[in-house]
């Protein structure tokens, strides 16, 4: 079996562990948070090695809370995402506090992946079917040497990604007939109103996306060569930073999106029906339980989970 990695970007959890930090807030009945039902069912999928990305000053907890408790059902290695963590020449401005973004948390993994990966947020609940189609595809039909990039994203359902309880951003996406993305746009404060979900772009417009729409939920299929362009426009990111933006972010879609419309990356949209769970509010956290319990009821998940 060909060797393929699970990337969780992590580095986002807060350093205070248990103080309300929410990927790490309990939604299973013996514990289990979301990232447990993440890396279940990529293994499931046939994934074989867990990459987690976290920061240096979270790395004893996360071991401690995480980590030990995955070593003993897969390999498991780390990567460190800081602030500080620049290419050659730059530094980072002194008031900044905000991270690079994903295209740097997935930079700074470029020593322990070798394979072609999965990657996907820590906070979010995925389903399986997203699983098994990215897995399938980075095995059977990925050109890792191919030129423009071949590439991967499991496409949800927009109103299957929706909070109750607040705005949420996708990545909402243009396919063409032939399941390839032609453009991704970052669109925030989604909610639903009808049958459609209103939200606003970058530049303040407010628009109405169908719920019908295919969105990207930060699950991409990449291959290891990737990373390498990743590496070239990091540094390009960087130059572009106006002089006082301590906010802007080198960001996966964003990057994806740019080789896309330079017809330097080919991606190919495998749709899945699941529905996303998260708990982008704190509100969320009951309806994430209840909806894992039901999956427990139904025999999706044996209790406990590993």
């Amino acid at each position: 079996m060909k060797s393929t990695s699970l990337v969780i970007m992590a580095a986002g959890i807060g350093s205070r562990f248990g103080g309300g930090i929410k990927q790490l807030e309990p939604v299973g009945p013996n514990g289990e948070i979301i990232m447990d039902y993440s890396i279940h069912d990529a293994l499931e999928a046939g994934f074989n090695k867990i990459v987690f990305i976290i920061r240096k000053d979270i790395e004893h907890d996360f071991k401690e809370i995480i980590g030990k408790r995955i070593e003993k059902v897969a390999p498991v290695f780390y990567a460190y995402q800081e602030l500080d963590d620049l290419p050659r020449g730059f530094t980072k401005p002194a008031d900044r506090t905000k991270p690079w973004g994903t295209g740097q948390a997935i930079l700074c993994a470029k020593e322990v992946i070798h394979e072609p990966f999965a990657v996907i947020n820590a906070d979010d609940y995925y389903g399986k079917e997203g699983f098994v189609k990215i897995h399938d595809y980075l095995i059977n039909h990925m050109d890792t040497e191919a030129t423009p990039y071949d590439i991967c994203m499991a496409g949800f359902v927009l109103g299957n990604t929706l909070s109750e309880n607040g705005g949420v951003t996708r990545g909402i996406c243009q396919v063409d007939e032939n399941g390839i993305l032609k453009e991704v746009t970052e669109t925030y404060e989604l909610q639903r109103s009808g049958e459609e979900a209103k939200g606003r772009r970058d530049g303040g417009e407010t628009v109405l996306v169908p719920l019908t729409q295919n969105v990207s939920m930060n699950m991409w299929g990449l291959s290891p060569e990737f990373l390498e362009e990743l590496e070239r426009g990091f540094p390009v990111f960087l130059n572009e930073v106006k002089e006082g933006d301590i906010k802007s972010e080198y960001l996966l879609p964003k990057i994806i999106d740019k080789l896309v419309q330079n017809h330097e990356a080919k991606v190919r949209v495998l749709e899945t029906k699941d529905r996303w769970f998260g708990v982008t509010y704190k509100e969320d956290k009951e309806a994430v339980a209840a909806s894992i319990k039901a999956l427990i009821s139904e025999g999706v998940y044996k209790t406990p989970l590993f």
